[in-house]
C-alpha cells in the first residue's frame, strides 16, 4: 500500500513545470551520444536550478549508462525529518510522470543498517533529488529509486551506510547507479570557491573517503552533499571502483557574471 503521491516541490522555480519545456532544456543540456556512455558505479552530479547547473548535471548523464535501478542521496537543506531518511512508500511525481521507487532494495538496506528510516517528511520539501529524476526519466522512463537524505556529517555513520549499501547492491540481479546530489562550496568569491573545490574533487578523484571529509572539515569547505558523496565513494570502492572521472566543472559566475558569490559544481563519475 503506497501513500499519498511526493508531488514536485521546485517545478517551475529550479526547472520548467511544462513538460514540453523541460524535455527541450534536458536535451540541451543533455547531448544524445551513445558512443560517450559507460557503465559507471556512481557518480557526483549538481541540484541546482537547471539555468546554473544544467550543464554540468547534464554533461554527468550524457556520459552514464542509466540502469533501471539507482540509488539517489542527498544532503537535508530543510533540516526536517529523521537524520537518515529513505521514501519509497510514495510514488514520486515529475512533469514527465510518475517514478516507483526501489521499496524491495530500499527494504535490503534499512535491514542491513538500522539508523536508516522510511520518513517521507525528511523528502517532500527536498529539491536535491527532485532535481535529478527529469534527466533520469529522460534516459530510462521506468526507472526504480531509492531515495536517501543523508542528514549527518560524522563520518563513522556515512561510511556504515555506505559498507551497507555496498552489501545490499551487491545482492541485486541487476545493476546499480549510485548517484551522490551535491553542491561544491557556497556564496564565497569566484577564486576562493575554485581552490577550495578542487582539494575536494582530489579526493573524490584519489577515491579517498575519508580524505573528503577532513578536506571538507579542516578547509571550511560549503560542501552541501559531502555526505552523500562519501557513502557513494565508500560504496563504489566496496564494489570495485578503481578511478574517478572529473567530467566537468564550474561556478555559477560562469552563468551569471557575478564572481563575489558563487557556487561550486562538479560533475564526477566512478567508475
Amino acid at each position: 500500500m503506497t501513500s499519498a503521491a511526493r508531488a514536485p516541490a521546485v517545478a517551475g522555480r529550479f526547472y520548467p513545470r511544462r513538460a514540453d519545456e523541460l524535455v527541450r532544456d534536458i536535451h540541451k543540456y543533455m547531448p544524445d551520444d551513445e558512443s560517450l556512455r559507460i557503465a559507471a558505479i556512481g557518480c557526483i552530479a549538481p541540484h541546482a536550478g537547471y539555468m546554473f547547473s544544467g550543464h554540468v548535471a547534464g554533461a554527468v548523464y550524457s556520459r552514464l549508462q542509466i540502469p533501471k535501478h539507482c540509488v539517489i542521496l542527498c544532503p537535508n537543506h530543510t533540516g526536517v525529518g529523521v537524520p537518515l531518511a529513505t521514501m519509497t512508500s510514495a510514488v514520486w511525481q515529475t512533469p514527465l510522470g510518475n517514478l516507483t521507487p526501489d521499496a524491495e532494495l530500499a527494504a535490503e538496506l534499512r535491514q542491513r543498517f538500522a539508523a536508516l528510516a522510511e520518513d517521507g517528511t525528511a523528502h517532500r520539501s527536498e529539491h536535491a533529488i527532485e532535481v535529478q529524476l527529469p534527466f533520469l526519466q529522460a534516459r530510462h522512463a521506468d526507472l526504480s529509486f531509492v531515495p536517501i537524505v543523508v542528514g549527518t556529517s560524522n563520518f563513522e555513520v556515512l561510511q556504515k551506510l555506505g559498507e551497507a549499501l555496498a552489501g545490499a547492491i551487491s545482492t541485486q540481479p541487476e545493476k546499480v547507479l549510485i548517484i551522490a546530489s551535491s553542491d561544491m562550496n557556497h556564496y564565497e568569491s569566484d577564486a576562493i570557491t575554485r581552490v577550495k573545490d578542487h582539494k575536494a574533487i582530489a579526493r573524490v578523484l584519489a577515491l579517498d573517503a575519508r580524505g573528503l571529509w577532513e578536506v571538507v572539515m579542516n578547509d571550511d569547505v560549503s560542501m552541501c552533499g559531502f555526505g552523500p558523496a562519501i557513502v557513494m565513494l565508500t560504496a563504489a570502492q566496496r564494489l570495485g571502483a578503481t578511478s574517478a572521472e572529473l567530467v566537468k566543472y564550474a561556478t555559477s559566475g560562469d552563468i551569471s557574471g557575478d564572481r563575489d558569490q558563487v557556487v561550486g559544481y562538479a560533475g564526477i563519475i566512478v567508475k
